[in-house]
């Protein structure tokens, strides 16, 4: 399944027109995100407030992540203050994958966005946390702080930014999407003696993460169609939930 390290802004600095912050404001963001990838299969590592950026992007490339998401929300620049609005979605100008994730991401923000024609997949070849990421990266500045509008759209809207970017990951994972958060339920697999695939998508087809075997104690995450998304010894998949009992 997808794995991800979720970067939400660390700078507390960055004031918003009408109160609050931008790490305060993506971080709820993120906390809201958290039960949606959960549900939908989405391995996370987040960023904390405390880090620094260089901290972050080291973290990121501890590991091996299929994206490095980074959300930020913007500000004018001086002469234009409070006079900006809209949502970028920057990727690493040479990154073939980086850009199919913006886009996509970008494609499905104006679903919700205030004014979809300002919503946009932008190449950068600056930003570090683009540039020095191994994973290929987005991120994402979701409308303008320093706008009194934009930055009370953030503020009254952050379930709905929260759901519209997993949905997004989703459709860029080519994953099903699961839209409302299911709590995490124990379950036991229950086969007539041999092993249940653990599979990377939710068809018979898709590629094999680990076989499970009769009695193994699984977590159950969420539940699509005739299949469940599965955690086991580090795992998490699809499986049949034909074969799983849950409670």
């Amino acid at each position: 399944m997808p794995k991800i390290y979720l970067s939400p802004s660390l700078q507390p600095f960055n004031l918003y027109a009408g109160g609050g912050n931008e790490q305060e404001w993506m971080h709820r963001i993120a906390d809201e995100m958290e039960p949606y990838l959960r549900t939908n299969g989405i391995v996370y590592t987040r960023s904390r407030p405390g880090m620094t950026l260089g901290q972050a992007i080291r973290a990121s490339n501890e590991a091996y992540y299929d994206l490095h998401l980074a959300l930020h929300s913007n500000a004018a620049p001086e002469t234009l203050v409070g006079r900006l609005r809209g949502t970028d979605a920057y990727y690493y100008a040479y990154s073939t994958r980086g850009k199919s994730a913006a886009e996509t991401l970008a494609g499905n923000f104006k679903k919700i966005s205030p004014d979809p024609s300002r919503v946009r997949a932008r190449p950068t070849t600056t930003l570090v946390e683009l540039t020095k990421t191994n994973a290929p990266a987005v991120l994402m500045e979701l409308e303008y702080h320093d706008n009194p509008d934009g930055a009370e759209w953030i503020r009254t809207h952050t379930g709905e930014i929260a759901r519209n970017l997993v949905e997004g990951l989703t459709l860029y994972f080519d994953i099903p999407f699961l839209p409302e958060p299911q709590p995490v339920r124990s379950g036991t697999v229950k086969t007539k003696g041999g092993n249940l695939n653990l599979r990377a998508k939710p068809s018979l087809d898709a590629a094999v993460i680990a076989s499970m075997p009769n009695g193994a104690a699984v977590e159950v995450r969420g539940a699509w169609n005739n299949w469940y998304v599965t955690a086991w010894r580090g795992s998490v998949g699809y499986a049949s939930r034909d074969y799983i009992m849950v409670g």
